[in-house]
């Protein structure tokens, strides 16, 4: 199956709100990366400009989730990005999930992307993390 995302208009009415599913972590978090890069711009409009690597390392699958898209949103306000990908990978090791990423992106330019929605968080409200039989499921709600 790989990963997936579908938004849920339903969720939330002054947000935006996504399901990412996978069948492994690693392809849960290529899901939500994908949906929040798609939900700042369209990533086929965006060069590659501009690249950063993140690593980031926690116990718990759901906190580091929530703290590397708060990653992207960061990166977006601090340096004025838009991005077009974020590879990444995830392993495990002695109990700690460890992400390496490498977002690839460029400074908002209104002349030449199609930019969508200013993310300004990732909220609490509704956020999950769950393993449903052998695949990965995360909601995420937006504050835009």
């Amino acid at each position: 199956m790989a990963h997936s995302y579908h938004f849920l208009d339903e969720v939330a009415v002054a947000d935006l709100a996504f399901d990412a599913m996978g069948d492994t972590l690693e392809e849960l978090f290529q899901g939500a990366t994908c949906a929040l890069i798609e939900t700042l711009a369209n990533p086929e409009t965006v060069q590659a400009t501009w690249e950063r690597t993140i690593e980031r390392q926690d116990r718990e699958p759901d906190s580091l989730l929530f703290d590397w898209l708060s990653d992207l949103v960061y990166w977006k306000d601090a340096a004025g990005l838009v991005f077009r990908e974020a590879p990444l990978t995830l392993t495990a090791k002695g109990g700690v999930w460890m992400l390496t990423a490498r977002i690839v992106g460029a400074p908002v330019d209104q002349r030449l992307q199609e930019l969508r929605n200013d993310v300004k968080g990732i909220t609490k409200h509704l956020y999950e993390l769950v393993q449903e039989g052998k695949k990965w499921r995360a909601r995420v709600v937006l504050d835009v």
